[in-house]
């Protein structure tokens, strides 16, 4: 049996649409402000304090969250930074089958009911599922190949990125 899942928190962050939040945490060119944003994650109640206040002393997190703006999938997508069309999971696109999404962000600080971060890309009010702390020994796997995204660095560079979107015209 599959357990329900729920928030255990939700982001206070400065990015209200999609259109102004970076397509990686830590890749900001092409933002609005250029710099990586603060942000918050706010435990909801009954989450009690010694469930996280160990994070303290680590440099970043892990944030399982929900897309909870998605609005279904397709089996292929156009990543922002180009290269064509590409299967759904084989790309960090938000629209998915599942719509959940991890970022590991920068851990400025364990609060009472909350955790300030930086290089956020997630949306304000986004629902956040689980926290793990990011385990350099474990998480971190520098020489491992990235499929068609080596060929995209090789020709656009690492840390391209898209410009700033345009928003939407109103249909």
């Amino acid at each position: 049996m599959i357990p329900a899942f729920g928030a255990i928190a939700h982001v206070q962050s400065p990015y209200a649409r999609r259109i102004d939040a970076p397509h990686q945490p830590h890749i900001v060119a092409g933002t609005r402000s250029g710099d990586a944003a603060e942000a918050r994650i706010v435990f909801v109640p009954g989450i009690a304090h010694a469930a996280f206040r160990d994070l303290a002393g680590f440099d970043r997190i892990w944030l399982l969250f929900v897309f909870d703006r998605s609005e279904g999938w397709k089996a292929e997508v156009r990543p922002p930074r180009g290269g064509g069309r590409r299967s759904v999971l084989a790309t960090r696109s938000p629209h998915r089958p599942n719509p959940i999404g991890l970022s590991a962000v920068t851990l400025l600080e364990v609060e009472d009911a909350a955790l300030r971060v930086l290089g956020v890309d997630l949306l304000d009010g986004t629902p956040v599922l689980d926290i793990k702390p990011y385990v350099p020994y474990a998480d971190a796997f520098p020489g491992s190949a990235a499929g068609w995204i080596d060929a995209l660095d090789a020709s656009t560079g690492r840390d391209s990125a898209p410009g700033p979107k345009r928003p939407r015209k109103p249909a």
